[in-house]
C-alpha cells in the first residue's frame, strides 16, 4: 500500500552482522523528539539497542533448536578429528 502526501521520520540501522538482516527501519513517533530530555542522539541509541537486542534474542533460539544428540555427535566428531591430528603429528 502506498500513501502519498505523508512524511515520516525514520531511522535506518545497518546490521554489523548481515547473517540475519541488512538493515532495520524504525519509524519515529511524531512527538518523540518533542518530549523533555529526548534528543535525536538518544532516539538513535535506542533504535540501535532494540536492533541489537533482537539479534541477541533470536540468535540464541537457533542454538536451542539443535537437538542434544546433534551436539553430542559434533563433540565426538571434533574429539576424533583432534585425536587424529595429534596422532599424525606425533
Amino acid at each position: 500500500m502506498l500513501v502519498k502526501g505523508v512524511s515520516k521520520r525514520v531511522i535506518v540501522v545497518r546490521s554489523p552482522d548481515i547473517r540475519y538482516f541488512e538493515q532495520a527501519i524504525f519509524f519515529v513517533k511524531d512527538d518523540a523528539l518533542g518530549q523533555k530530555g529526548v534528543s535525536a542522539q538518544r532516539v538513535l541509541e535506542e533504535a540501535c539497542r532494540v536492533a541489537d537486542g533482537y539479534i541477541r534474542q533470536n540468535s540464541r533460539k537457533l542454538i536451542h533448536r539443535i537437538p542434544a544428540p546433534a551436539f553430542f555427535a559434533m563433540g565426538a566428531a571434533l574429539t576424533a578429528v583432534l585425536w587424529l591430528i595429534t596422532v599424525l603429528i606425533l
